[in-house]
């Protein structure tokens, strides 16, 4: 499992379509906001992924550790490992793709800034196996580089 963390906007889902759309399911909450129970949708997503054989990218925000904890369990009792790649807070930058999207894909900016508020870094002693850093790198692309220790002097 990877989970792809960051702010609305931070480029999470252009990541995974970059990097992983060809050998990973993709499971947002994004794409069943009506759902009246989400968390439970996700899960029977990333579960119906994990026995067909398929790797999974969770692309929801994950900004704080309580979100990330539940994704923590799943890939536990699935007894799969989970990585989590982490995109700088970038308000901004983030604003400023936000204004691109067109649609449902535009988020309210209060959602920037209430993800903003609640973004914690992820910690080693979370339970993920790698975590990386993601960066916007030229036009649409990215840098990713696996986490140091001194990742929280960068937000």
């Amino acid at each position: 499992m990877i989970v792809l963390m960051g702010i609305p906007g931070a480029g999470k889902s252009t990541f995974y379509r970059a990097h992983f759309a060809a050998t990973h399911a993709h499971v947002s909450k994004d794409n069943f906001r009506r759902n009246p129970n989400p968390r439970r949708r996700q899960r029977q997503l990333i579960e119906a992924a994990i026995q067909e054989g398929k790797s999974v990218v969770v692309d929801n925000t994950s900004v704080a550790r309580e979100d990330r904890a539940g994704l923590l369990q799943i890939a536990g009792e699935l007894g799969i490992p989970a990585d989590v790649y982490v995109f700088p807070k970038d308000v901004e930058g983030s604003r400023d793709r936000n204004e691109q999207r067109e649609g449902k894909a535009k988020v309210p900016i209060v959602a920037i800034y209430t993800a903003a508020k609640r973004f914690e870094l992820p910690a080693e002693d979370e339970g993920f196996r790698r975590r990386y850093w993601v960066e916007l790198s030229g036009e649409g692309g990215f840098a990713v580089r696996e986490w140091t220790e001194d990742e929280s002097e960068r937000i």
